[in-house]
């Protein structure tokens, strides 16, 4: 017989606040068109995208998640003392070490709290959202600070027509903690390996030290382009419009939810044709408040579902207590969905 003490963590664990930081800069398609041959047209028919925010020099991936955290905490209304971990999920913060969750964790006052970084591309925030609700039910941690954060401008080919409308930037966190019923359902999660190649990083960080620069992307002016994320965008639309209605509804089948007991829908925010076709194919009635923050903010990988749920909430397009489907998807292939009640 084991001799160690059971944990004594809460019943359930349910998100208690959410803040959001966009960048000041506001960047139109128009801009984006000074270097790629399209439209404006045809940016937005492909992908609904009108606006997206990029991040100055001062807004760091720390810097903007501190200034989400705070609103989360604020939201949450507790103290950053009572903090007992950091969770941060970011594809674009370029250190390899230190975790960047430890100097948040610092800034922000959290006193001395597990803090560590993890990288699940677009379906980040929905794997840290797990992992919180773990800790807390375990009994490891009694609140948990949830982050996504992406500066993707800075991995951004303005010359690749495929992919250079997309990203944007921003940080969108949440603060988990406990709860005497169920607030966050069980997460359907999870990848597929073998299609990995359809969403990277163009160079390897090492690659750009070898001597060879015939194996090197180059831009229009012959110089050696900075690694940036690309993809195959036929592959990933049909791999995300057919597979990931499917894990939407295993999410809502596992929460014990019917299309119509829902309230929001709150998609990673990667295009506005994939969010139009799974919110036909899941038959989502009409009363269901769809998150389409994408018109704006672009794609923000991780950051994209905490920063859709925090503007909602902000402009009364949903409110505390309604029930919401969350689902993330991306680079991997990667992907999380879970049904949550909002703060």
């Amino acid at each position: 017989m084991s001799k160690i003490k059971p944990s004594k963590g809460a019943p359930y664990a349910r998100i208690l606040g959410v803040g959001g930081y966009r960048p000041t800069r506001v960047v139109p398609n128009e801009v984006i068109l000074e270097k790629i041959d399209s439209s404006d047209e045809w940016i937005r028919s492909r992908s609904g995208i009108v606006t997206r925010h990029w991040a100055s020099d001062e807004e760091t991936v720390a810097a903007m998640s501190i200034e989400a955290s705070g609103k989360a905490i604020a939201d949450a209304g507790i103290t950053p003392e009572q903090i007992g971990a950091v969770v941060v999920s970011t594809v674009s913060h370029f250190k390899q070490t230190p975790a960047v969750a430890t100097e948040i964790a610092h800034r922000i006052g959290a006193g001395k709290p597990a803090a560590f970084d993890i990288s699940a591309g677009c379906a980040g925030f929905g794997y840290g959202l797990t992992l919180a609700k773990g800790m807390i039910v375990e009994g490891s941690a009694e609140h948990v600070l949830v982050i996504g954060v992406e500066r993707l401008s800075d991995l951004t080919d303005l010359e690749d027509r495929a992919t250079a409308f997309l990203f944007g930037d921003g940080a969108g966190a949440v603060v988990v903690g406990p709860s005497q019923e169920p607030a966050i359902g069980p997460t359907v999660w999870g990848s597929e390996g073998d299609k990995s190649e359809t969403i990277k990083q163009t160079v390897a960080w090492n690659d750009l030290h070898i001597g060879d620069v015939s194996r090197l992307p180059l831009d229009s002016k012959g110089e050696i382009k900075f690694p940036a994320i690309t993809q195959e965008g036929q592959a990933v639309f049909r791999w995300a419009v057919f597979e990931m209605a499917k894990v939407a509804q295993q999410a809502l089948d596992a929460a014990g939810i019917a299309p119509e007991d829902l309230d929001v829908f709150i998609p990673h925010q990667a295009n506005m044709r994939i969010i139009d076709s799974m919110v036909k194919t899941l038959k989502l009635p009409e009363h269901v408040t769809v998150a389409r923050d994408i018109e704006s903010t672009g794609n923000t990988s991780a950051a994209s579902i905490p920063l859709a749920m925090e503007r909602l909430l902000a402009t009364g397009q949903a409110k505390s207590g309604d029930t919401a489907l969350v689902i993330g998807f991306g680079a991997g292939l990667v992907y999380a969905a879970t049904v949550v009640t909002l703060p």
